[in-house]
């Protein structure tokens, strides 16, 4: 099981993640009060271990400007998080990780014609940190690549085995739900990890 915390603003917090095993770390360049610059990204990733993945998240911003901020952060991967046409992904230098906010079935129906090394399902905007959850069933049951699949919305220490064990996704993302007050706690990111990794380790026994 992979795992992905998002939102990450400082070398502790990352080493927090690196070093309770998350396989991707997320960093915010869209408008948000988690939102960090390319140069401070650029030099926290000079000591990450090379299999950790450092993906950018970007919404509805300027094609040049998301290019620019992805070569001086030294990104692995582009999160484009608004409505970014499939020309838009298609353009972009790196492998890309498309979110949806899932609101109804309709809205899985589409998802694999998007041109994106990974989707990611979410919440709608402003429903995180409200006790919400995808709704696990529903995806499930939709025809989605569930082997390219990042499981997010509402995800959190107590729930994400909950939630591998209904969809059973390539990997989880969470920001807020390992959070305390905005900031990050690395008692949470620990708890979240062992959570994910250890219920793939007993599906697989």
């Amino acid at each position: 099981m992979f795992v992905k915390i998002c939102g990450l603003k400082t070398l502790e917090d990352v080493q927090s993640a690196v070093g309770a095993g998350a396989d991707f770390i997320g960093f915010i360049f869209a408008e948000s009060s988690r939102k960090v610059q390319p140069e401070v990204v650029r030099e926290i990733g000079r000591n990450l271990p090379g299999h950790v993945k450092k993906v950018g998240v970007f919404s509805n911003q300027a094609e040049r400007d998301v290019i620019r901020t992805a070569g001086i952060a030294g990104l692995d991967y582009i999160q484009l998080h608004g409505n970014e046409s499939t020309s838009f992904a298609e353009r972009m230098p790196l492998p890309v990780i498309k979110a949806f906010a899932i609101h109804s079935e309709e809205d899985l129906e589409n998802l694999n014609d998007y041109p994106a090394e990974y989707l990611l399902v979410d919440l709608p905007k402003g429903s995180s940190g409200k006790g919400m959850t995808l709704d696990w069933d529903m995806l499930q049951k939709a025809k989605l690549p569930l082997d390219k699949v990042f499981l997010a919305g509402g995800l959190n220490p107590d729930n994400v085995d909950k939630a591998i064990l209904a969809v059973s996704p390539f990997g989880v993302d969470v920001a807020s739900g390992v959070e305390i007050d905005g900031v990050k706690d690395a008692t949470k990111i620990k708890a979240f990890i062992r959570k994910a990794k250890n219920i793939q380790e007993k599906r697989n026994e």
